[in-house]
Parts: structure tokens; sequence; C-alpha cells
């Protein structure tokens, strides 16, 4: 247990955008969100996972929709705290704590904005320990929790309950509502018992989001690369260390606004040691796939994190543009991202491409040999083939 401030906000604004591998909305909105909203209400408790009683009702609160929409269409600042009363109203029972349903841009400052509004403290975990731009891709759905009833609201007032037979609908019907409400809203869903988040989320990420901001604004000073401290920091984590993937410019990018999403592609051109190569990143609001001169050498549920070559502060897909200098930083995933059926849900074919899921340990044993990994992802390191995904 520890009290967030406004510092620690700073520190995650940063770090959530790398997380958040392209998407998650713009953190910085979030951020003087949340700040003020701890200025005028006082400072929000985070919780560590364990620390939930098993009897707790957790509900989880995030911003839904096209973030492209929210640079120019900013919340309201009261919409999740609205979603969340309803909620509790229909569930007749009030919540014990909130938490991130990803731990990306915006969608890691939301919950303390909930928080400090509605007096509770967050939960240090999430249900997809980056960000994804679907509500059945959390770990939650994965492993068995409803997604409903949820609570979709707008900045004007107006909120609908959504009940739905699958998570799948949940998304469907509630991509919807978003759309007729102006292309984003915020949102509470899978309301769940702290002994179903224990068993289901994604533990810590609000701190390493907090750890990875802090080793983005403290590199310089200890004489280090900013880029080499955002692959180190992530080192002693559920997830490994982070890999550079490319370095390059930006020299085309292709983004259209489609059924509440942001999708295309951006293209750079090779600089330094990878000149002489071209380095293509899809998206559908969050990087999905990275390819290298036509070969892949990253792809979901890996994070793939475009990031600015000198700050190492990430880049949004809402705003790449032409002529930007970039170094793509992959990270794997947790272990329990990579199981057959959460593969199902957010493996590349889940998203249209025909490929299996290679983790980014067995494309660069090498570099993992050279730095390690966590002891449960040892396998990748000793027996390749059996470990392909589909």
């Amino acid at each position: 247990m520890r009290e967030i401030t406004p510092q620690d906000l700073e520190y995650l604004a940063i770090g959530a955008a790398i997380l958040g591998t392209g998407g998650g909305g713009d953190p910085l909105i979030g951020k003087i969100m949340a700040q003020q909203a701890i200025e005028e209400e006082g400072p929000v408790t985070l919780l560590q996972v364990d620390e939930l009683a098993d009897n707790a009702l957790v509900l989880p609160t995030a911003m839904m929709g096209a973030p492209t929409v929210m640079i120019e269409k900013i919340p309201e600042g009261m919409e999740a705290v609205r979603a969340l009363r309803t909620e509790e109203r229909r569930l007749r029972r009030r919540a014990d704590a909130t938490s991130p349903i990803e731990c990306g841009g915006v969608n890691s400052q939301i919950p303390f904005v909930t928080a400090a509004r509605a007096h509770l403290p967050v939960v240090d975990g999430d249900g997809m320990g980056r960000a994804f731009p679907e509500l059945q891709m959390e770990t939650f759905h994965v492993y068995g929790i409803s997604g409903t009833p949820a609570v979709v609201a707008d900045e004007r007032g107006a909120f609908v309950t959504v009940e739905t037979p699958d998570n799948y609908q949940l998304e469907w019907i509630a991509r919807g509502v978003t759309i007729r409400m102006g292309g984003h809203a915020m949102l509470v869903d899978y309301p769940m018992s702290g002994a179903d988040f224990k068993r289901t989320a994604v533990r810590g990420t609000i701190s390493m989001g907090i750890a990875l901001g802090q080793a983005v604004v403290g590199a310089r000073k200890a004489g280090v690369h900013p880029i080499e401290a955002v692959c180190a920091a992530t080192r002693h984590t559920i997830y490994g260390q982070g890999i550079p993937l490319f370095e390059g410019k930006v020299v085309d990018v292709e983004r259209r606004t489609r059924a509440g999403f942001a999708v295309g592609q951006a293209v750079m051109s090779g600089l330094g040691e990878c000149r002489g190569s071209q380095f293509t990143v899809r998206f559908q609001n969050e990087n999905l796939v990275a390819l290298r001169d036509g070969e892949i050498v990253a792809s979901v549920p890996d994070l793939i994190c475009l990031l600015d070559s000198e700050k190492a502060t990430a880049v949004t897909t809402e705003r790449l543009r032409y002529g930007q200098r970039i170094t793509a930083v992959g990270i794997p995933t947790p272990e329990m991202m990579r199981t057959r059926e959460a593969l199902d849900v957010w493996g590349p074919r889940a998203f249209g491409y025909d490929v299996d899921f290679v983790p980014l340990e067995l494309r660069f044993p090498s570099y993992y040999r050279k730095h390690g990994v966590p002891e449960e992802k040892m396998k990748y390191l000793t027996n390749n083939k059996s470990t392909l995904r589909g």
C-alpha cells in the first residue's frame, strides 16, 4: 500500500504511454485530469493485489473509443464516476476499489480520476499488461470473468447499462454506444471480487509504469541513454528486458478512423546501424505487427513501442508524424498473456494476420542469453521449437 502523488502520475504518464504500445489514449489529458482530481479531493492509495480482501468489489474504469477523437473532444471529468455510481446501483453494493482495465496511456490515469472523486483505492494490476483495442482482449475475459453489467457514460450526462451473454457482444454493443456518444466515452466493466482479481489480473503494472517513467526521466543524470534505460527497466519484472528493434525516421503514415478505431501503418527508413533497411508498424489503436524489410520481427501480444530516439518518450499512434526520429523497442509480454486461450483472443490471427506468434525471446535468443530472462521464460532459451505458439 502506498500513497500516489502528482509526481507519481507524471512518471506514470511517461511509463504507461510506453506500455500503451501506441494506443490507450493520450496520457497527457488523463494525467492532467488525475492531478486536478487529487489536488481537489486528496491523495489516492495504491493497493497491492494481495492486499485486496477476497470478498471486495472491484470496479475497473477506463476510457473507450478512438484516441484520435479524444485529442479534440476533451472529457468533462466526472463521466467515469457517474458510470461507477450507476454500476453500484445496478449491483446494489458500493465498490471497494477500482483498477485499470489496461495500463497503457490515458487508461492508466482514468482510475485515479475515479478513485480521487469517489474516495476509493486503486489496485496495482490490470487486465492487459499493456493496451489492446477491444474489451474482450483482457485477462479478465480469458480467465472467465463476465464483462457485464457494464456502464458507458459520456460528458453530457448520458449513460447506458449494457448486459450481454458474452464479452464479444459487450465489445460490439459498447463500441456502438461509444460511437453514438461522439467517438469516446468512459466505461465501467468486469465487476469482480477481490479473489477473482487476484486470479486474473496482470499484477504490478501501475508500479512498473511509474518505474519506467522514473527510468526515462533519470537516465541522462545516471549517464545512461534513455532507450537503454527503458529496456533495462523491465528486466526484473514478469516481462523481462526490452530489446531495441530498429532506429529510423518516419517517412510515411497512413491513418484513418474506422468503426471507432484508429487503423493504419507507419513506415520508417533506417538510420545509424539500420541504414538501408525499412521498418513498418501496423496498428489498430495499438501497434500490432512490426516488419523489417518485409519480415515480421515482433507481433502481439509482445509489446511494440515506438519511442523518440533521443528522449525515449512514447510516440502514440495519433501523434506519429513524417520526419520523427523513432526507435522501436520490443518488450516481452508476461507468460499469462501467452497461453493458448489468451493467444486465441489477442494473437496475430485475432487481428487478421495469418502467422503464428513467436515470442521475442525466440526471435532474438542471443540477446536474451546475454541479458537473461525471468525464470518462467527460461524454456524459450532451452527448447526453442516446442514453444512456438499458434
